[in-house]
């Protein structure tokens, strides 16, 4: 894991170099341990490093081959580096490094940009040809490494946060309306390309994106999963097992140690039990939990004590208290490349705090309930025919109806259209996905995976010098679990094929318990300092002066903070607050 960012120019001029180094400083903490720079002509690239593999200086970036003619900044990990180095060396390649990044770089020599189709892991990453002037911008299937782009007459920047592209300057910081009302009921998701902001883009998923030296470009999806009946199995949880036992093991390539964070739920306790069943002894475990607020329990150490005794962890308990919680609000914020909602988001900041102290790499259960729908809003789904799949999902899924939303946003800010219900009308349109849930399933892990979970993991462990891995999203997983019978991803209150091919695994008290989350109580029920915070932003000179949202709406919920809720049952206000604290961090 890394930091990348570059200019490219296609006006004849030498690319901005100290825009790009504007970016770096903003990206120190996703790579802590080294900065190296490159510019040839319109092109220049930046790197922030984090040593994982080969930790000598020859694993630096920038890297270039200059006898290839090739230059390539890269975020993210290539677990079968080693394989395809061998297979490289056999064509003639030789090597100066041990690192992934290298391995990149001749592969793209060797196979073009259909390299990305040998790699299995997570990636983003920029290449230039010098003799050609391409650069080719590629990232990985499932999303797990970001890239943001801002685009101005001849030119484009790329980073791997947005706040980097921000410190560059010359930003168009309007807000997208579009994103805006995504934002408000997509469960606060804003689908790629758009961001929150008018100015910058991402590129989207399993996307090759060419960029030709004068500007033009072309764009190539190379995956998907395809949610159809495809493969015949007999026995599916069997599948499952030994498909996420691969994946799991590919994730402990580090020339560093790895550990797990560990809820106490299903999907982090299978990943610590197959990597004791691979030989892995004194295996290092964290857990957080907090105070208890409005009633509700902060913590979940009851299960994942149990799972670290059975399978002897060094486990670690992370116990936060009040006089840590609400620092932590405005440092998760400031994370954040984009504004996200989920209260796991300050978990995982003050987990990866913590965790960042002890080791450099860790393995973690997201994805799992996307993969194998463990949520709520899918048993609604199953039955429903596929012609009336779209109203289904928004009436289980949207935080609030279009309706509803137009009596909360202020009217310049409202578009005409329901654009989040047309954006899954296009999606559930499309070939493939056999049912509802197919569908459902579908579109979350192609797009509320990436810019949920996926996200939030990233920007918070990044924060702190973290990797994180996550085998739930292993691409070759995830194409099993999308031809997997929906009925059977459904059984046993949801990811019943996972919990059937646990059983015997993991002990049975952890899969048949309640589904558990990573329980913020304090976001969850606002009150006292917490809640003084969230009225000071919503009440600001820069929120009144913005106009988001209409004034009754607000005063309604500052009145009544915590009754309030989504669809899904999350803290309105919290919503609102959590943008306008975003916005403000960044003096937007």
């Amino acid at each position: 894991m890394c930091g990348l960012a570059g200019e490219l120019r296609f006006d004849g001029r030498p690319a901005d170099a100290d825009a790009v180094r504007r970016m770096l400083p903003a990206l120190a903490s996703r790579g802590p341990d080294g900065e190296g720079f490159f510019e040839r002509g319109p092109v220049a690239f930046g790197h922030r490093r984090l040593k994982i593999i080969d930790l000598s200086d020859a694993g630096g970036q920038p890297m270039t081959d200059a006898s290839l003619g090739l230059t390539v900044v890269f975020n993210g990990c290539i677990y079968n580096y080693r394989e395809l180095r061998e297979e490289l060396l056999a064509y003639g390649y030789s090597f100066v490094s041990t690192s992934d990044t290298e391995v990149i770089l001749k592969a793209y020599h060797r196979w073009g940009s259909s390299c990305v189709q040998r790699f299995l892991g997570m990636f983003a990453f920029a290449i230039l040809s010098h003799e050609s002037g391409e650069v080719v911008l590629a990232r990985d299937r499932l999303g797990i490494k970001p890239l943001y782009l801002a685009g101005a007459p001849g030119r484009l920047r790329f980073a791997s946060t947005l706040p980097a592209l921000l410190a560059a300057g010359d930003v168009d910081t309007s807000i997208d309306k579009v994103a805006l009302q995504h934002y408000m009921t997509f469960h606060s998701v804003v689908p790629a390309p758009r961001t929150i902001l008018s100015g910058v883009r991402k590129l989207p998923p399993a996307t090759i994106r060419t960029i030709r030296a004068d500007g033009s470009y072309r764009d190539e999806l190379y995956w998907a999963a395809s949610f159809t009946r495809h493969i015949d199995a007999a026995d599916w949880p069997e599948l499952i097992h030994e498909r996420l036992r691969i994946a799991v093991e590919r994730r402990m390539v580090a020339d560093v140690p790895v550990g797990v964070l560990l809820s106490g739920g299903i999907d982090s306790s299978y990943i610590v039990a197959l990597l004791a069943g691979q030989g892995q002894r004194g295996l290092t475990t964290f857990s957080i939990g907090f105070e208890a607020a409005g009633g509700e329990s902060g913590d979940e150490f009851a299960y994942s004590d149990l799972v670290a005794k059975q399978f002897g962890t060094d486990h670690h308990q992370i116990r936060i208290g009040r006089d840590r919680f609400l620092p932590a609000v405005d440092r998760t914020v400031a994370a954040m490349s984009e504004p996200m909602v989920s209260h796991d988001c300050i978990a995982f900041n003050l987990l990866s705090e913590d965790v960042s102290k002890q080791v450099k790499v860790v393995q973690s259960g997201q994805g799992a309930d996307e993969i194998l729908a463990g949520y709520s809003w899918y048993p609604p789904l199953a039955g429903v025919p596929r012609g009336r799949a779209v109203d289904a999902y928004a009436r289980e899924f949207f935080d609030r109806p279009y309706q509803e939303l137009a009596r909360q946003l202020a009217p310049e800010w409202l578009v005409a259209d329901d654009v989040s219900r047309d954006f899954v009308a296009a999606s559930f349109g499309r070939p493939g996905a056999d049912t509802a849930v197919d569908a459902a399933l579908r579109i979350d892990s192609e797009v509320m995976l990436v810019d949920d979970p996926v996200k939030r993991v990233d920007n918070m462990t990044m924060a702190y010098g973290l990797e994180a891995r996550v085998p739930f999203l292993d691409h070759e997983f995830v194409e099993l679990a999308a031809a997997c019978p929906p009925e059977l991803k459904l059984a046993h209150g949801g990811k019943g094929v996972l919990k059937e091919a646990a059983r015997g695994v993991v002990p049975d008290e952890v899969i048949d318990r309640t589904k558990g989350y990573f329980p913020v109580p304090g976001i969850r029920h606002l009150q006292g300092p917490m809640l003084d915070r969230v009225r000071d932003a919503l009440l600001s000179p820069a929120a009144r002066a913005r106009g988001l949202f209409r004034p009754e709406y607000v005063a309604r919920l500052l009145a009544d903070p915590n009754t309030p809720r989504t669809t899904l049952g999350a803290n309105q206000l919290w919503q609102l607050a959590l943008l306008e604290m975003w916005l403000q961090d960044k003096r937007i």
